[in-house]
């Protein structure tokens, strides 16, 4: 299974742009913050993912602002340069109360 539920901050956004299969997509960059026990013992974390979101989900995320919070949901995939990740966005809520 590969599914990611994660509660963020945009910090960047990118122009949206179409693929080659003429699919709106858009590039995001996401900051994560929270503090979870591990272990048994709490742990802060703190990390940022570059993320995209393509078709609709693009178009409904060109709405968000930077410094806007959300909820975000989908799948990791490598990243274009073949380093580290990217997480997909499938869907996400503008307003969470709880993850998507």
């Amino acid at each position: 299974m590969n599914r990611v539920v994660l509660q963020a901050q945009l910090v960047e956004r990118g122009v949206m742009r179409y693929t080659p299969a003429g699919m709106p997509a858009l590039d995001l960059s996401l900051k994560h913050e929270s503090q979870l026990t591990e272990a048994g013992l709490p742990r802060r974390v703190s990390l940022e993912i570059r993320a995209v979101g393509i078709g609709a989900v693009a178009e409904q995320l060109g709405k968000l602002a930077v410094g806007d919070t959300a909820g975000f949901a989908g799948f990791l995939g490598p990243n274009r340069n073949g380093k580290g990740v990217l997480l997909h966005i499938t869907e996400f809520d503008a307003k969470p109360s709880v993850p998507p």
